[in-house]
């Protein structure tokens, strides 16, 4: 098996454990097992690792080895990313190549280029960060529509998974929703089935659901980058290792 396949296969694992965890999630809320000993500090607990994972999230999209460089911090005198011949393929726009073929995955504001993906992830981490303090330290209580606010995350986990199909501003709608359907099911899951136990299992399956995002991101970036004809391209070099 080449290179290529085995990773194809590694994703089509992850997408189908991304989903037999989503369908999980729903039996979970609607069928809860009894718990019994529930722990005091299961909310205070849970609310702390997953406020955690939104900080270190908000701090990864400014991280300059990732998807930090979300500024277009270098022009081309003016040049749109269309523009741009293919022999210069070597700068960044919202960290992406401007070949153009990135421009689904790209917003602007003006004559700034930025990238839809890690700001959608940013504006996420900040608002499921408010929520995860209203709820597991505000004491807020949604009990009673605990099944209403899973099914809305498995739809928000869903849409962040395949937002690959989008672009630009829809594309940052996505990734906003999909950090928000983590937030929905881990809340879901805590206000119906009230374990420490559940709660962290959620947690595992949120890294699981954003390392898998991160897989089909960069596999949709292979597809762009292996069927390009661009010669010189720099980019694509250093992806095929300098071959």
């Amino acid at each position: 098996m080449s290179p290529r396949q085995s990773i194809q296969s590694n994703i089509k694992y992850q997408i189908l454990l991304s989903f037999a965890g989503l369908l999980l999630i729903i039996a979970l809320t609607v069928f809860p097992p009894t718990v019994t000993g529930d722990s005091p500090w299961r909310k205070p607990v849970i609310g702390s690792i997953f406020s955690t994972f939104c900080l270190l999230g908000v701090l990864a999209v400014f991280s300059p080895n990732k998807c930090g460089t979300i500024l277009d911090r270098k022009k081309e005198n003016g040049a749109s990313v269309s523009a741009v011949p293919h022999e210069t393929v070597t700068v960044l726009r919202g960290h992406h190549p401007t070949c153009g073929k990135y421009s689904a995955h790209i917003f602007r504001i003006g004559d700034r280029a930025f990238c839809a993906a890690c700001i959608g992830l940013l504006l996420g981490g900040l608002l499921a960060l408010a929520g995860a303090v209203i709820y597991f330290f505000c004491d807020w209580r949604v009990a009673e529509y605990s099944v209403l606010i899973v099914l809305l995350g498995v739809v928000g986990v869903s849409i962040g998974l395949f937002q690959f199909k989008v672009k630009g501003l829809f594309r940052l709608s996505a990734n906003i929703i999909f950090v928000l359907g983590a937030l929905l099911i881990l809340i879901g899951v805590d206000a119906s089935v009230h374990s420490l136990f559940f709660d962290l299992f959620v947690v595992c399956l949120i890294v699981f659901w954003l390392f898998t995002r991160i897989s089909l991101s960069q596999w949709d970036h292979e597809i762009i980058c292996s069927g390009c004809e661009t010669e010189n391209c720099n980019i694509r070099e250093q992806k095929n290792g300098g071959s």
